[in-house]
């Protein structure tokens, strides 16, 4: 009934002058209907619920508008236009590159990101320094993407080229066909090949293909401008106030610090020293309510799983407790590996528990990361540096640069207590991140995985 109605709506648009504008569709019916892809760039839904870059933002966009946000998802990028053009959604919000061949068909709004438009290779199979050497080798893309309409640009100039389009798979799939050699090349994002590396470490960029691609929310052409213009009004703002920069650290912080040599042992060693270790990290979860992944995640960040690994300061264990951690823990032994194990999920929930109620997920486990790390009083100071600096101590990447000026004496000499090495609770958190991502991607079709529904005023519609 619901795309009949749209169905309806978009021809009385077509044919009569005085119909209700898209917006004021949008308000009347209480919905603003919106299509994505699942994507660790756009929409996914993670062990909180919906989640994801696009997902955040267009979530923000309907409590302005205050109308229920209903999320549709398709299987490709391919699939998006279809269901602008028959009304069925209202807008798009895909990671959509702003291409020609879209333009036709689509009105873009205010590009709130770039990315960069990488040719992607495997280390070892020889790198291209041009596209003629590429030429011969085999190319696969999404079909009906951006990526697709570069290659077809570059075969005017490059007529020999040659590449295949796939309608069945998401540019990772095709990631993981080079990582494995099954394929010479595809084309990637930068933000889709920063997060796929930390999985497939062997995985390069051959060659830049465009720089700082416009990404913008897409709008069916003809369906008049006040809905694009309040979303571009809603991302202005959103940019001004540092919500883009919040969401962009949200889901991209992380990645930014890749170590290759280090995400090749912990692949390694998730196989080889994990298994010993797991069952009491689960456990451990269980009995806390955190996620085991995260307890495992801490203490590879710790120790790399070494049960007898001791530190020049003397901390000590796989958890690397503290002495004075140890006594408010009541342990007699660190270097047991289940009581460290169990001491340091208890410590790390102690320190979730005093962060602010003010503090939403994930900044609140971002925050009890570094408490972990430097101590719960330093993170009390590092949000008094936001506030006096009329930042939101409620966030992350807020707290994320105070805590590096807590080496500064103009800066600690002020708060109460004192002297921090401050960047250190920061690249410990980077850290943890992408070890905490690696394990969930790892552990990801695992039979006891449990897939959280929805909650609140967010719908899901079938296609």
């Amino acid at each position: 009934m619901r795309l009949l109605f749209y169905t309806l709506m978009a021809v009385l648009v077509g044919t009569c002058s005085s119909a209700p504008s898209l917006l004021d569709q949008v308000v009347e019916v209480g919905e603003l209907r919106v299509v994505t892809r699942h994507s660790p760039t756009t929409y996914f839904v993670g062990p909180d619920g919906p989640a994801g870059p696009e997902f955040d933002l267009v979530r923000g966009f309907a409590e302005q508008l205050g109308v229920t946000l209903v999320i549709s998802t398709v299987d490709n990028v391919s699939e998006i236009l279809p269901q602008l053009i028959s009304g069925e959604s209202h807008m798009a919000a895909a990671g959509l590159s702003i291409t020609e061949s879209r333009r036709e068909y689509l009105s873009f709004g205010h590009p709130y990101d770039t990315v960069d438009m990488h040719l992607i290779y495997k280390v070892g199979t020889g790198k291209p320094r041009s596209i003629e050497e590429a030429i011969g080798r085999s190319i696969e893309v999404v079909a009906g993407s951006s990526h697709s309409d570069m290659l077809a640009s570059l075969s005017q100039v490059y007529p020999k080229l040659e590449w295949s389009v796939n309608a069945d798979v998401e540019v990772a799939d095709l990631m993981e066909k080079v990582a494995h050699g099954e394929l010479d090349f595809t084309v990637a994002d930068s933000t889709e090949f920063n997060i796929q590396r930390h999985f497939y470490p062997d995985l390069r960029v051959a060659l830049d293909l465009e720089i700082a691609d416009p990404i913008a929310w897409a709008f069916r052409k003809g369906d008049g401008d006040r809905l694009l213009a309040q979303a571009d009004d809603y991302l202005i703002t959103a940019e001004r106030s540092g919500l883009l920069a919040q969401v962009r650290d949200r889901y991209y912080g992380h990645t930014k610090k890749f170590d290759y040599v280090g995400t090749r042992a912990f692949i390694r060693h998730f196989d080889s020293r994990l298994p010993r270790y797991r069952p009491w990290f689960e456990e451990a979860g269980d009995l806390n309510g955190v996620d085991w992944r995260l307890l495992a995640a801490i203490g590879y960040q710790e120790s790399h799983w070494r049960s007898h690994a001791v530190s020049p300061t003397g901390v000590r264990g796989i958890m690397m407790l503290t002495e004075a951690t140890a006594d408010y823990l009541d342990i007699d032994d660190r270097m047991d590996p289940e009581t460290s194990i169990f001491g340091g999920a208890r410590f790390y929930a102690r320190q979730t528990e005093r962060i602010a109620d003010s503090v939403e997920e994930p900044d609140r486990t971002w925050m009890a990361l570094a408490a972990y790390n430097v101590g719960f009083n330093h993170i009390k100071d590092a949000r008094q540096i936001v506030e006096w600096e009329g930042g939101d101590p409620d966030t992350w990447i807020d707290i994320s640069k105070a805590l590096p000026l807590l080496a500064k004496r103009e800066w600690y000499s002020r708060v109460k207590y004192g002297y921090a090495r401050g960047w250190e609770p920061v690249l410990y958190v980077n850290n943890i991140r992408s070890y905490y991502n690696i394990l969930r991607w790892i552990t990801a079709s695992e039979p006891h995985e449990e897939t959280v529904e929805p909650e609140g005023s967010i719908e899901m519609a079938s296609n």
